[in-house]
């Protein structure tokens, strides 16, 4: 079992910066993609960013240019760095991984969620 736990959430006003972390911890044997998705109320979650093991990133358009993913895979740790922050990206930013469990004879996938982190931008 792989469990996540995010930091860095908060109230920032609009134009302000956020750095969310998200670290990983279990029987870790390979971490593939991590990433970031977001739920804001009344609304689906939705992907923010994402990042292999390879260093391939995806972002979701609304984000671009904004906000940059990163990861420290020795670590098994990704951040979301978030700058020039507006109203519409409060929501609560949940941390994602998926790769592989298990010992040096056997293995197994894994998907895991965090707990989610607050972010307000408000003035």
């Amino acid at each position: 079992q792989v469990q996540l736990v995010e930091s860095g959430g908060g109230l920032v006003q609009p134009g302000g910066s956020l750095r969310l972390s998200c670290v990983a911890s279990g029987s870790i044997k390979r971490i593939n993609d991590m990433g970031w998705y977001r739920q804001a109320p009344g609304k689906e979650r939705e992907s923010v960013a994402s990042m292999t093991d390879g260093g391939s990133t995806n972002y979701a358009d609304s984000v671009k240019g904004r906000f940059t993913i990163s990861r420290d895979n020795a670590k098994n740790t990704v951040y979301l760095q978030m700058d020039s922050l507006k109203p519409e990206d409060t929501a609560v930013y949940y941390c994602n991984a998926a790769g592989w469990t298990g010992t040096a004879f056997s293995a197994s996938s894994f998907r895991s969620w965090g707990q989610g982190t607050q972010v307000t931008v408000s003035s």
